[in-house]
C-alpha cells in the first residue's frame, strides 16, 4: 500500500505514526520543532487521511504498511515514535524489525493487550460511543460545518475531542461533506484495532534491548497503568517511562514543548 505522507526537514530519519482517528496533519507542529535536526515523515495510515481505503485493518496489515513505506522511502534505520494506535503499531515493527530501529518513542499507550486490561470495557466502551455519533450523522443533510459541530458538541460533551475529530471531516464542491476517515471499517475492526497483540505473540519478544525505548504517559491519561509499568519493564527491561503533567492522552497537542522537549532529550541522551 502507498501511503500518503508529509516529509519535512534533513538528518536522520525520524517517522511519526498517528493514533486512532488521526492523520498526519495533527502532527505537522511537532514536526516542525524537530526538522531542524531530523527529516520527519509522517504518513497517513490507511483507512485515515489521504491514504489508501482497505477492508482490512489489523496490527499485521497495519505494520506490513510501514515496512512498505521504510522500503518506498528508501529508509534504512529510523527513530520510530507512535501515538496511541501508532504506538501499536510502532512497538510491533520494532519487535519484528529491530534492525530498522534507531530509538523508539511510545506515547500514551501499553504493549499489553487492552483486552487483558482492567481498563478494557471502558476504552472499547467509549470508542464504540464516538464512532456511533459519528457514524449517526447523516452528512447530507448539513451545509455548513458548524452545524454539523454543534450536532456533535450535544452527542459527545468535549469540545476538544469534537474539533479534533472535525478534522475528518471534508467537503467536496459537488458532493458535499465527507468523512476523510473509513468509520465503517474502524467500526466493524474496532475489537482487533484496541487489542492488539495478544500476550502469547508478545510473550516471544521478552527482554528485547536492541534499541532504545522511551514511553511517555499523560499524567490525567487512563491508557497507562501501573499494571502495563511491569509488562513494559519485562518486554522492554531498559525502557525509560516518564510523565508529562497536566496532559490526558493526547500529550502531544495538550503540551507540545514539553514534549518535543523530552523526546530530544531522549534522543540527543
Amino acid at each position: 500500500m502507498n501511503l500518503f505522507f508529509r516529509k519535512y526537514g534533513s538528518g536522520p530519519a525520524f517517522v511519526i505514526l498517528h493514533g486512532l482517528y488521526g492523520s498526519s496533519d495533527n502532527w505537522v507542529g511537532i514536526a516542525n520543532s524537530l526538522k531542524d535536526n531530523f527529516e520527519v515523515f509522517i504518513p497517513d495510515l490507511r483507512n485515515h487521511g489521504q491514504s489508501p481505503k482497505s477492508d482490512l485493518m489489523n496490527y499485521t496489515e497495519l505494520r506490513n504498511d510501514v515496512v512498505d513505506f521504510f522500503a518506498q522511502n528508501n529508509i534504512e534505520k529510523a527513530i520510530v515514535l507512535g501515538h496511541s494506535m501508532g504506538g501499536r503499531i510502532a512497538i510491533d515493527f520494532a519487535l519484528n524489525y529491530p534492525e530498522k530501529i534507531s530509538h523508539l518513542v511510545v506515547a500514551d499507550i501499553s504493549p499489553r493487550p487492552y483486552s487483558e486490561s482492567r481498563n478494557y470495557k471502558l476504552i472499547f466502551k467509549h470508542h464504540r460511543f464516538i464512532l456511533q455519533q459519528l457514524l449517526s450523522v447523516n452528512l447530507p443533510d448539513f451545509n455548513e460545518r458548524k452545524q454539523i459541530s454543534d450536532l456533535l458538541q450535544k452527542k459527545l460533551y468535549d469540545e476538544r475531542l469534537v474539533n479534533f475529530l472535525l478534522k475528518n471531516l471534508k467537503r467536496d464542491k459537488e458532493s458535499g461533506f465527507y468523512w476523510a476517515i473509513n468509520l465503517d471499517v474502524i467500526n466493524n475492526e474496532l475489537e482487533n484495532i484496541l487489542k492488539g497483540a495478544s500476550g502469547t505473540e508478545l510473550a516471544n519478544f521478552l527482554n528485547t534491548s536492541g534499541f532504545p525505548v522511551l514511553f511517555l504517559k499523560g499524567s490525567l491519561s487512563s491508557y497507562l497503568t501501573s499494571d502495563d509499568y511491569v509488562f513494559i519493564r519485562k518486554l522492554f527491561p531498559f525502557a525509560e517511562i516518564e510523565e508529562i503533567e497536566d496532559a490526558g492522552h493526547w500529550l502531544h497537542a495538550e503540551q507540545p514543548e514539553i514534549f518535543v522537549n523530552k523526546v530530544r532529550e531522549f534522543v540527543f541522551s
